[in-house]
């Protein structure tokens, strides 16, 4: 087969359309790619799959809940059960086990998600408009913050940075509720040009004076209702500079009059529209989304064959997210067979997606105590592969998405692999248990069943590589899974129907404690296997 070359283009994807393409497309644009969804999306056309993946009628999830009150401790305002994003009081005891809370409810919303982009965007968006709960220290901004991000994950971007401007968790984060006309708070009208819109490109060229004329353009934004739910953004304006601001000559020397009363909160709308005037905010967007989706490195030929043209459709549709992702992921670009397997996963991607594509079973709303603790068990296991999502390293965001040259190979080091290997150790032997023996863990014999023929050794070996990898593995290499593994501890010549027999007897006699332990710990050594290969390191 002649394999195309790496740049071929934005223009659409015309080839082969299967179980393939479909877990390429579900891996980078899902967590994990779950057989039953390759199934689903491998009968559909490509046009339908990306359109269904693009559905943004998903309603608002029900919001994160007490889940921590216990024998040593009860939330003196929110009973158990409860959600706690309406309490009107915030200690130093709630807001720890809510911030807990918070992070077990988003991993939960990770792990059930529907088969849309929505949860890899949001992630995406969180990365981009980096926020730390930790550092805000208000677990209901923190909440709000999410639900704003959710909002306009696939919606329109110039209105999500006028929202993120205004947003409680942002005001508080980078200082915008401290920015007054007589101590400019240069901070969130630095990171609004470095890190949000016009970023540090080629053709990025704003100065040093246009951050202080952008946090001059910024006094007067405020956080009103500092602890209550219903605390928002306003504009407050006794504390704003009603000057005019000047631009350097990369906003085409652009002068931002200045008002006076009310009417100053207008010329936020003025340097949004002089900002977004600039060719370089939409092509560090796509920059951005390239890299998160495809792959790290950007040449002159990807610069000017997808870069440029992705660019040029976001300003064409006022800067809407959805036409951008619509013409990169059914390009054949996207689609080139160097790209698969070529990106390292993310903690997070590693965590939930082993969960999510080896179905692991979690307890229901009707215990959301266990439900909540299991959850903030993934959550805990990718923060201690360094990815603790809700508290990113910086306002910058992970540097594996951003930090050249090594971008995602900075998830791999002496200390994160070995760990990676404890985690996908763990989930296949004992899991996560809490009292009353409840667990969280791969069920091996459940994963072959829903298999084509599971009784045959090397079709279970075929199509579980197929699941769980995007690069194959030689036929030695497979050799060697059925021979050591599932064969392993026969006496004479090895048959396959040894294997054969032993699983059609556990589908027969599924009473037989001896049989039933002989595959499962086959089974349980093959997955292991399979895990610890880098391989699985790759999406």
């Amino acid at each position: 087969m002649e394999i195309p070359p790496i740049n071929s283009g934005i223009k659409k994807y015309r080839g082969k359309w299967n179980k393939t393409q479909a877990a390429h497309l579900l891996k980078r644009t899902m967590f994990g790619a779950k057989k039953e969804d390759v199934d689903y999306f491998a009968e559909k056309s490509l046009r339908k799959t990306i359109n269904e993946l693009l559905d943004t009628k998903e309603s608002e999830p029900n919001p994160p809940l007490n889940n921590y009150n216990d024998d040593k401790y009860t939330d003196p305002e929110i009973k158990a059960g409860e959600t706690w994003i309406n309490a009107t009081k915030q200690t130093g005891m709630e807001i720890g086990k809510r911030k807990n809370s918070l992070k077990a409810w988003w991993i939960g919303l990770m792990l059930n998600q529907n088969k849309t982009l929505q949860e890899k965007m949001v992630l995406f968006w969180h990365n981009h408009f980096s926020t730390e709960v930790n550092h805000v220290d208000n677990p209901t901004w923190s909440y709000l913050h999410n639900v704003l991000l959710r909002k306009y994950a696939l919606g329109n971007f110039k209105e999500m940075v006028k929202a993120i401007t205004l947003d409680p968790n942002m005001l508080r984060y980078l200082n915008g509720n401290n920015n007054v006309k007589k101590a400019p708070d240069e901070n969130y009208g630095r990171e609004l040009q470095e890190l949000f819109t016009i970023g540090k490109g080629p053709g990025s060229h704003y100065t040093e004076a246009d951050v202080k004329a952008a946090a001059r353009v910024l006094t007067g934004f405020r956080i009103e209702n500092k602890v209550l739910p219903e605390a928002h953004g306003i504009f407050d304006a006794s504390r704003h500079d009603d000057a005019d601001k000047q631009f350097s000559s990369f906003y085409n020397n652009t002068i931002i009059t200045g008002r006076k009363g009310k009417d100053g909160e207008q010329e936020l709308d003025d340097m949004l529209n002089m900002i977004f005037a600039q060719d370089e905010a939409s092509k560090f967007i796509c920059r951005k989304l390239y890299r998160f989706f495809v792959y790290h490195t950007i040449d002159e030929q990807t610069e000017k064959n997808i870069i440029q043209p992705l660019a040029k459709t976001f300003r064409e549709n006022n800067y809407e997210i959805k036409p951008v992702l619509k013409q990169l992921l059914h390009s054949r670009h996207f689609f080139d067979v160097a790209n698969y397997g070529s990106v390292i996963k993310s903690p997070i991607d590693f965590c939930v997606g082993l969960c999510r594509e080896y179905n692991i079973q979690f307890p229901g709303n009707d215990n959301y105590v266990d439900q909540y603790a299991f959850w903030l068990n993934i959550q805990q296991s990718a923060a201690y592969l360094q990815q603790n999502i809700g508290d990113p390293p910086n306002v910058a965001g992970w540097q594996a998405y951003y930090q050249e040259p090594q971008f995602d190979k900075i998830w791999i080091n002496s200390d994160t692999l070995p760990k990676r290997n404890q985690f996908t150790d763990r989930m296949i032997n004992n899991g996560f248990t809490r009292k009353e023996n409840k667990k969280i863990v791969i069920d091996v014999i459940a994963f072959a069943e829903q298999f084509s023929d599971p009784s045959n050794p090397d079709q279970l070996i075929n199509d579980s590589v197929q699941l769980l990898y995007m690069i194959g593995l030689p036929d030695k290499e497979k050799q060697y899974l059925k021979e050591g593994i599932l064969l392993s501890g026969l006496q004479g010549t090895m048959s396959d129907h040894y294997w054969t027999d032993a699983w059609n007897k556990l589908k027969e006699k599924p009473d037989d404690v001896s049989n039933k332990k002989d595959v499962t710990n086959k089974l349980k050594k093959l997955y292991k296997y399979l895990m610890n290969l880098s391989h699985y390191q790759l999406t």
